[in-house]
C-alpha cells in the first residue's frame, strides 16, 4: 500500500500519513487545523512487515484503509486535545 507522509511546521515530530496524496478530505477539520502548515516528506510503500521508526506499519495501514488517514504523534507529550482526538481515532 502507497502511502504519503507529511511534517506538521506548527509541531515539532508530528506527522501524518494520508492514503492519498494531497488528499486532507478524509480528516475532521479540527484536527487538521492542529497540525498547522504542512510539508510532504515522502512516498513510501507499506507492508504489514516494513519496519518503521516509530510506528507498528500494521496498524498505520489498517488506518490508511479504515480512515484514510493515520496520525504519528510527537514522542514527547502531545496537546491534550490533539493527543484525545488520535486515541479516539486509533
Amino acid at each position: 500500500m502507497n502511502c504519503f507522509i507529511y511534517k506538521s511546521l506548527k509541531k515539532a515530530d508530528l506527522y501524518l500519513y494520508l492514503s492519498q496524496k494531497d488528499d486532507f478530505s478524509s480528516m475532521p477539520d479540527e484536527l487538521f487545523k492542529n497540525f498547522g502548515q504542512l510539508a510532504f516528506v515522502m512516498e513510501l510503500q507499506l507492508t504489514p512487515e516494513r519496519k518503521l521508526a516509530k510506528e507498528d506499519a500494521s496498524k498505520v495501514i489498517a488506518s490508511l484503509k479504515s480512515k484514510g488517514f493515520f496520525i504519528q504523534m510527537p514522542p514527547q507529550i502531545a496537546p491534550p486535545a490533539l493527543a484525545q482526538a488520535n486515541n479516539q481515532l486509533h
